[in-house]
């Protein structure tokens, strides 16, 4: 079953919102809004509908070009944001360095963010976020979210290799677009489950990448001291969250190759929930 054009259209609208604010005030928590909402009209568009129109690709293009941008922006304000909370006392002046770098990096890059977002840029946008919305093709040709978020999901479990640091950055990327997926099939039970997991996989793996950004950082700033302790504090906060998002992937792993889930079956064109005693992983194969 294709998204419903109520779900569609909040998508649609959501990132035109977005796209208003964050050109007119870029402020940390808009630019987040902005980045997350054109994630999901990317991820709806280039994941749902098979083949898109002229239009779809261009405003595709685009968007991946601004989000791009926004993230450059979005990447220096968790790294102040994480710096800030940090309540260790190590080096003031050196933490007090790195966050003055770091103002002036976010500067230059809200200055490209917004001069990629020109009036003329952003009139365009809306047009064709306009013009995808309405095309009746969208609806008409629109695959079910649930089985294309199912079939994304057996792929990334099915990714062998050790929970280094490159495959954890795969089901970083990978799990967040499956989970923006499975949100435009609405109120499926199994589709809420698969949420719930995959945002706790994509928060924990998310602060792991927050620190190790920052330390990576800190040591670019400090150089080959090896004895900055700010650096060392750095180092051992990246090291437990990276146990920690290995912990949380290993055991949603485990639980949804374990787990029974809900299988729908249509009924007078109505979904109708069935028990099914398979385990997720041999559901969505």
């Amino acid at each position: 079953m294709a998204p419903d054009q109520e779900r569609l259209n909040s998508v649609f609208q959501k990132v035109e919102r977005q796209l208003g604010k964050v050109a007119s005030n870029p402020q940390p928590e808009t630019v987040h809004r902005f980045r997350t909402s054109t994630r999901r009209t990317e991820a709806l568009l280039e994941e749902l509908i098979p083949e898109q129109d002229r239009n779809q690709s261009k405003l595709l293009k685009e968007l991946s070009r601004l989000r791009r941008r926004a993230g450059r922006v979005r990447d220096v304000d968790v790294q102040v944001m994480a710096l800030r909370g940090l309540k260790a006392p190590q080096e003031p002046t050196l933490k007090a360095d790195v966050l003055r770098s770091l103002a002036e990096m976010r500067a230059k890059r809200e200055a490209k963010l917004r001069k990629a977002l020109d009036k003329q840029t952003v009139r365009q946008l809306r047009k064709r976020l306009k013009r995808t919305a309405e095309n009746p093709q969208v609806l008409k040709n629109g695959r079910d979210p649930f089985t294309v978020a199912s079939q994304m999901l057996a792929r990334l479990i099915r990714t062998s290799g050790p929970l280094q640091e490159e495959l954890l950055h795969q089901y970083r990327i990978k799990g967040k677009r499956i989970r923006y997926v499975a949100e435009l099939a609405g109120d499926m039970p199994e589709a809420r489950h698969l949420v719930e997991q995959l945002k706790r996989v994509q928060d924990a793996l998310g602060e792991w990448h927050d620190w190790l950004t920052l330390t990576e950082t800190v040591r670019q700033h400090v150089g080959d001291d090896a004895r900055s302790a700010l650096l060392a504090e750095l180092s051992n906060i990246t090291r437990a969250k990276f146990r920690e998002a290995i912990a949380v992937v290993q055991e949603t792993k485990s639980r949804m190759s374990a787990k029974p889930v809900l299988i729908t079956q249509a009924k007078g064109g109505q979904r109708k929930p069935v028990a099914s005693q398979r385990p997720v992983a041999a559901a969505i194969a």
